[in-house]
């Protein structure tokens, strides 16, 4: 657990998820309010079974920041098994170096919001090296919609680089693949 003066940050496994399940989806649905409302791949049914499957993987965890008592944002994260279909949907293949996963190589970070109150605070880049800390792999790759480009370059600000763009499935949006190096 971290601490500053308002916020506090608690770090989650699986078998904690029952009790935070309805902390997310309902983060989710206040953050991605306006996208629900337009495309229906990011509906909360829909989110709720990414999280479902992202959930399941062996070495899940989420961070979750409180202020007093109320949830101000997360961010989840699992390791891409051996037989991911993570790189499969790359637009532009990949060299198979780039790509081969044994379970403990890549960390996908598939979420990271923050509530409106919190933004712009620093509080998402918190909560992201929280969840980064003490973590084995050695690097971290996540999705970013292009039509976000701030997110882009605050991303970049953070160490990653964009290394391609994909399509995860057949009715999102494709999405710019960005990688970080951990060690």
């Amino acid at each position: 657990m971290s601490q500053t003066p308002a916020v506090t940050l608690v770090r989650y496994g699986t078998e904690q998820l029952p009790s935070i399940r309805p902390t997310l989806v309902g983060l989710y649905g206040e953050v991605y309010e306006k996208e629900i409302a337009e495309d229906p791949f990011f509906s909360v049914e829909r989110f709720e079974q990414r999280l479902r499957g992202h959930s399941s993987r062996p070495g899940w965890e989420a961070v979750v920041a409180y202020d007093g008592g109320e949830a101000a944002g997360y961010a989840y994260a699992a390791p891409l098994p051996e037989r991911t279909g993570w790189w499969s949907h790359m637009l532009t293949p990949l060299p198979d170096e780039e790509t081969r996963e044994d379970g403990t190589r890549t960390l996908a970070l598939f979420e990271l919001m923050v509530r409106a109150p919190w933004r712009k605070t620093g509080l998402a880049q918190r909560i992201h090296e929280e969840l980064l800390t003490g973590r084995r792999e050695e690097r971290v790759t996540l999705l970013v919609e292009p039509g976000h480009p701030k997110v882009k370059a605050l991303y970049e600000r953070w160490g990653y680089r964009h290394i391609g763009d994909q399509q995860p499935f057949p009715d999102a949006p494709v999405y710019a693949t960005m990688l970080r190096n951990l060690r």
